[in-house]
C-alpha cells in the first residue's frame, strides 16, 4: 500500500510569519491537527497541536504573540506519495515524530500520520501478504494460493 492511498489530503498550509493563534484558528476551521509551515510557498517545518501547548506553556504569551516560526517543529521530515506505507512507518519511528508530510517535488500534497497508518493497518497488512505471495510464486513457480 502506497503513502497516497492512506495520507491526507486535507493539508492547511501557514506562513513562517504568521501567528500561532492564526494557525490554530485555521487548524480549528479544518479539523486537522497541524499546519504546514511555509516561507513563500517553500515548506520548512510543520505546526502540531502539540508545538502549540509546548509553546503556550514555555512562554505563557497569549498565542496571538507567539510566531509560527518559534513554535513550529523543523526541519521537515518528507515522504513521497509513492512510498509504500512500512516506509512511512519506518519514518516516523526513525525520526520519533507522528507525522510526514507527503511532498512531490516541492509540492505539499498531504500528510501521513501514525493514526493514518492504524487506520489503514488491515489493508496494508493486505497488500503487504499479496506482495509475499507474489514473490514467493516468482521463486518456487508455486501458487500459495
Amino acid at each position: 500500500m502506497r503513502v497516497s492511498e492512506v495520507a491526507s489530503a486535507d493539508v492547511i498550509t501557514i506562513g513562517v510569519d504568521a501567528t500561532v493563534r492564526d494557525a490554530v484558528e485555521r487548524m480549528l476551521d479544518s479539523d486537522v491537527g497541524s499546519a504546514v509551515v511555509t516561507d513563500e510557498g517553500v515548506p520548512g517545518g510543520i505546526l502540531t497541536k502539540s508545538d502549540v501547548l509546548r509553546a503556550a506553556y514555555r512562554t505563557d504569551d497569549p498565542l496571538s504573540s507567539i510566531g509560527v516560526s518559534a513554535a513550529a517543529s523543523a526541519p521537515l521530515i518528507t515522504i513521497g506519495p509513492d512510498a509504500s506505507a512500512r516506509r512511512a512507518a519506518e519514518k516516523l519511528h526513525e525520526h520519533d515524530v507522528h507525522r510526514l508530510v507527503v511532498v512531490d517535488g516541492m509540492d505539499v500534497v498531504g500528510v501521513v500520520s501514525t493514526t493514518d497508518l492504524i487506520r489503514n493497518y488491515g489493508g496494508i497488512r493486505s497488500a503487504a501478504r499479496r506482495r509475499a505471495d507474489a514473490e514467493y510464486d516468482w521463486v518456487t513457480g508455486d501458487d500459495v494460493r
